[in-house]
């Protein structure tokens, strides 16, 4: 919180900089006159079928976002934007809300929620929300928005950025409640390992420092209290560094943290995370191959390396076998190709899955998608997707499929 007051301080003494013909241009109509609506409508059918006695799933959903933006007025901005999700047709799949627990999961639960409700404040040396808000933190591997998922995750707190040198933004961010994708509401099917609201007092702290176009340095440390998620045992303490640049279209990533307990966390934590990735891209074709791990351990309880408020559909596999690392922890080996196909894009990627405690072969993963823009009509999206894991020691075959036409105005 310190640190957040200096941000703040450092905001207020560099706005005094400014012109008196700045301000002087400024109305306070401004918020109202520059407003813009925020509009977005998702349908998607998704479809589960896993190896298990479980009932495949189907499901048909409308995500509606509505919303206004304001304009600035020295700085000073606000938005707010509320999300409702429906069904469409028969509740054949486990929502973890509507009690289907014969069928396999689709989180997406129906029902209407507060998005976002922010106050903000712009400056040429950084900046400051307040309120309800969408966090995104480099690729979003330890904290991430999962909008992947209908009911997009967000954080009440409040995030600050300072950018004091060319090249440097330091983020600090403090976050009392966590509004997951299994919300909107608390209810009867609520649970300690998918709560709707994360409650407890987490630290986010990240610097990044762009060196030149070869090289980003991001340092962090990601202090998690979780209070009702797993009962606690998912607070941590993750402090990392990551690389990361492009030379002559070749990129590289390297990534390794550290992970500890934090909070009130009964479990002794002490796992470590890897990340060695290279991609090469020519003529807008995109190869990609890499080799994640985290960490395991042996010891009782499940104290592998967690990454609870991860965009995690992102990595190891869209089928979400993973979104709690096994106590052996998690190894995957990857490659994958993006490239524009028919005015659209194409994805394919392989995972290979191994325990990093252990010699358990966990399983493979085939992943295939296509993006196209809906002629006639701007904004408009489609997307069919696929996801096969064939699983060896972990889990069960799984099979997923997507349909999905999105618009956003």
């Amino acid at each position: 919180m310190r640190m957040m007051k200096l941000s703040l301080l450092s905001l207020a003494i560099a706005g005094t900089t400014l012109s008196h013909a700045a301000f002087a241009e400024e109305s306070f109509s401004n918020l109202f006159s520059e407003a813009k609506p925020i509009l977005d409508a998702r349908y998607r059918y998704e479809h589960v079928d896993q190896d298990n006695a479980l009932k495949h799933a189907n499901a048909q959903t409308l995500r509606t976002r509505v919303g206004v933006q304001s304009g600035k007025w020295y700085g000073l901005s606000a938005l707010i934007e509320a999300d409702n999700v429906s069904r469409i047709g028969d509740a054949s799949y486990n929502e973890t809300r509507n009690g289907q627990s014969e069928y396999s999961v689709v989180a997406d639960p129906n029902g209407s929620e507060v998005n976002q409700a922010l106050l903000r404040y712009d400056h040429q040396y950084g900046s400051a929300v307040l309120g309800r808000q969408r966090i995104n933190l480099d690729n979003q591997r330890f904290v991430g928005g999962v909008a992947w998922r209908q009911n997009e995750q967000t954080y009440d707190g409040v995030l600050g950025q300072l950018k004091p040198l060319q090249g440097l933004t330091l983020s600090y961010a403090y976050i009392d409640n966590i509004n997951t994708v299994f919300g909107p509401g608390n209810g009867r099917y609520d649970s300690a390992a998918n709560p709707a609201n994360i409650e407890g007092h987490s630290h986010l702290l990240n610097a990044q420092y762009i060196l030149m176009p070869e090289l980003t340095a991001t340092a962090y440390q990601y202090r998690l209290g979780l209070d009702n998620l797993t009962a606690g045992s998912q607070s941590s303490k993750t402090t990392g560094l990551r690389l990361n640049g492009a030379i002559a279209g070749i990129s590289y990533v390297l990534e390794y943290a550290q992970q500890s307990e934090y909070a009130d966390n009964p479990l002794d934590l002490d796992s470590d995370y890897y990340l060695a990735e290279l991609g090469y891209t020519v003529q807008g074709v995109a190869l990609k191959a890499g080799y994640e791990v985290l960490g395991g351990d042996a010891g009782p309880g499940n104290r592998a390396f967690q990454t609870p408020l991860a965009t995690k559909h992102a990595f190891q596999g869209w089928a979400d076998m993973f979104l709690m690392t096994p106590a052996g922890g998690v190894k995957d080996a990857y490659a994958g190709i993006s490239a524009p196909l028919f005015g659209g894009t194409l994805q394919a990627w392989y995972h290979d899955f191994r325990a990093e405690v252990g010699s358990s072969q966990y399983g493979e993963e085939i992943n295939l998608s296509y993006a196209h823009p809906i002629p006639g009509v701007k904004g408009l999206v489609g997307l069919v997707k696929y996801a096969s894991y064939d699983a060896d020691d972990f889990a069960v075959d799984t099979d997923k499929a997507w349909l999905q036409v999105q618009y956003s105005y």
